[in-house]
């Protein structure tokens, strides 16, 4: 048996290497790109250190050096490399159109923009929250995705398409919640203090929706595509329109794990 075989097995980072080891062989044009991204490194989280600093550098911050600080972040903790297998697999899951591991790791930016802001969040747990917002803005540049470094994201979290999503400082989100392009997360005004959305476990946010101030969306609810929501959703619950209301339920318990849009009009008034 080879001495270098791995003491745990990591099935994420197997599956994802034999992929790219496909993808090479059968468009040589990328093939320096996928040995440089995934193929020369030796675990998931080196791959993706490498992978975020190259498109996260800047004139004022070179690749070698936020390669170091996701490296670093990614060794120190064991949560963000939790939520990091837990979010990838998340998306071969929910979305159709990813076709294995390998297309979301490589070009999906709300996958990129999620696990750089995990980075992100480290630094302002310990306290550096000037490096912190620095990458915050270029997660912002970069992906179109602004969440601040304060906000707390739980794991299997699928951010699809990623484009023009919004998540304020105070922000709670649960495990397995999904939310597409356009969504907001926000405060409703000047107010300080504890001021964004409390979002549970399994909750399915649709495209271009608006969760606005401290309110609580329960677990295995549902808000519909383009809705304002303004007040606390119940577990379980349905909600649509300008300004949000109840419209029925989600036919699952979790439809974040589901990604069923679907509104049964039988329920609206």
């Amino acid at each position: 048996m080879s001495h270098e075989k791995k003491a745990e097995a990591d099935p994420v980072w197997d599956r994802l290497h034999d992929e790219v080891v496909d993808m090479a062989q059968s468009e040589a044009m990328l093939a320096s790109y996928l040995y440089a991204a995934v193929l020369n490194h030796r675990s998931l989280e080196d791959a993706l250190s490498y992978l975020l600093a190259a498109k996260l550098a800047s004139p004022y911050l070179s690749a070698m050096s936020l390669r170091d600080v996701i490296a670093q972040a990614l060794a120190d903790s064991a949560e963000i490399r939790q939520a990091l297998r837990r979010d990838l697999t998340a998306v071969l899951e929910r979305d159709p159109a990813a076709r294995g591991l390998a297309q979301p790791f490589m070009h999906y930016k709300g996958f990129h923009a999620l696990e750089s802001h995990r980075v992100a969040h480290w630094l302002w747990g310990r306290g550096r929250e000037s490096l912190a917002f620095y990458l915050q803005n270029r997660i912002s540049e970069v992906f179109a995705v602004d969440i601040h470094p304060a906000a707390r994201l739980g794991k299997g979290i699928l951010i699809d398409h990623g484009t023009g999503v919004v998540i304020g400082e105070t922000a709670v989100v649960g495990d397995d919640v999904s939310m597409l392009h356009e969504v907001t997360l926000g405060g409703t005004g000047k107010e300080s203090g504890d001021r964004h959305p409390k979002v549970g476990n399994g909750v399915l946010i649709g495209a271009g929706a608006k969760i606005l101030g401290n309110v609580r969306i329960g677990d295995g609810s549902k808000v519909a595509a383009g809705s304002v929501v303004l007040h606390e959703v119940p577990p379980h619950a349905t909600v649509a329109g300008v300004p949000a209301r109840i419209v029925g339920q989600p036919a699952t318990d979790e439809p974040g794990r589901q990604m069923d849009q679907y509104i049964d009009t039988d329920f609206i008034i």
